[in-house]
């Protein structure tokens, strides 16, 4: 018969140089837990639902041995109910108004959902919800240290995901920072932490004869998808924002296409895309599903989905030996194209709706010529080039301002 622990011996247990658990021999279940650094606290270990359980009870010589034995008795006695004292107990500690929940939830109502686009919301919901919370369930917020986030963020890379890795740390610093904001925290412990993977800007452009393979595959899968690759390959615009394009955005008679402010990356004014000859050929030949106002839908009520299935349609066409590519690299294949024939970088960042760049600061504000016709001339330039890499009849690179009349 074991011994049980006496005062004598848990005030004696010196620290080894790894982590003990020594069990009480009175009361099964119940452990004195010893750390390297020499902090003693107390533990039951129990089974729920067949799956082992972990219950702290506090650090000692803050609950001494009878107290530590008599919670640990309650603790094991809501085990024999059928319940699970663990998860009690982190349920209580999320119901308090600093509890990393409770302050995480406020974060995604108040901030998340009423500042940043649908999208992003859930985005940071979902790293959140998967990376963190799980993590730190029970505690309150002011227990967060810089060790814990550091924690969360190596468990993500050791993972196999550096990458969201640093989504995770982006999300994390923005909830923190936040949370000092309406003063929940004095500081955040984010503060100082870097992103724990490396990232390379991707810089694929597709090239004339990538374009071209692509195009024509696109006409090969059809509709929905194969049309709505030939767009981004005109317009430059993103892969959302074609995608979920209404005919009540579309003027065909004056072959523009304006992206209301909601859809809009910046949500501050509307978009206004010229459409090249080429586009509106596209445009045409796109049945309309009857009752809906979605360009790219195959039920009317939604969206077309699936765009990894038609993308691997697409690449399956493509000659042997194609360099990866994504749907996305079409845009920055139209920057870099439309500079190569001649069109200017202000008109280009116009076009792709950028806000930065030529337009940053005060130039942003002051510059209200809203290059209307120079954005028509170069996306029809650029329409014209595209057409004839499809023709086969490119010979040699156009130039935007060969076509222009003195």
């Amino acid at each position: 018969m074991r011994r049980g622990l006496t005062v004598r011996t848990v005030e004696a247990m010196r620290p080894a140089a790894e982590r003990r658990e020594i069990a009480d021999g009175y009361l099964p279940g119940l452990y004195l837990v010893i750390q390297p650094t020499g902090a003693k606290s107390w533990a039951v270990r129990y089974r729920y639902h067949g799956q082992p359980r972990k219950f702290t009870l506090g650090s000692f010589p803050r609950i001494d041995l009878k107290a530590a034995r008599d919670l640990g008795a309650k603790a094991l006695r809501a085990v024999a109910e059928g319940r699970d004292p663990g998860h009690e107990r982190a349920q209580a500690r999320a119901s308090q108004p600093d509890s990393i929940e409770a302050v995480a939830t406020q974060f995604i109502e108040r901030h998340c959902r009423r500042v940043n686009r649908p999208k992003t919301a859930r985005e940071t919901e979902r790293l959140l919800r998967r990376n963190v919370l799980p993590r730190w369930r029970g505690r309150s917020i002011d227990s967060i240290t810089r060790r814990d986030v550091l924690d969360v963020l190596d468990r993500v890379v050791d993972a196999g995901a550096p990458i969201e890795a640093n989504r995770v740390l982006a999300a994390t610093r923005k909830m923190f920072s936040w949370a000092v904001s309406r003063d929940i925290i004095a500081a955040s412990p984010c503060a100082g932490v870097k992103p724990p993977s490396p990232e390379r800007s991707r810089d694929r452009t597709l090239n004339d004869a990538e374009l071209r393979s692509v195009w024509l595959a696109a006409d090969q899968i059809g509709w929905p998808f194969g049309p709505l690759v030939q767009l981004l390959t005109l317009t430059g615009q993103r892969r959302d924002e074609v995608g979920r394009m209404r005919w009540s955005e579309v003027d065909i008679e004056k072959r523009l296409w304006v992206l209301p402010l909601e859809r809009t990356k910046t949500g501050k004014t509307a978009h206004e895309v010229p459409l090249s000859t080429a586009a509106i050929d596209v445009l045409k030949k796109i049945p309309r599903v009857a009752g809906s106002d979605l360009v790219f839908s195959t039920n009317g009520a939604t969206p077309a989905s699936g765009y990894s299935k038609a993308k691997r349609r697409i690449d399956a066409l493509l000659p042997l030996g194609t360099p990866h590519w994504t749907l996305h690299d079409l845009r920055r294949s139209f920057a870099s194209g439309a500079a190569r024939i001649g069109i200017d970088l202000p008109v280009v960042e116009k076009i792709l709706g950028h806000t930065g760049g030529s337009f940053r600061g005060v130039v942003g504000i002051y510059q209200r010529f809203d290059f209307a016709d120079a954005k028509r001339q170069a996306l029809e330039a650029w329409g014209r080039h595209v057409a004839s890499l499809v023709s086969g009849k490119a010979n040699k690179v156009l130039s935007l301002r060969g076509t222009r009349r003195g």
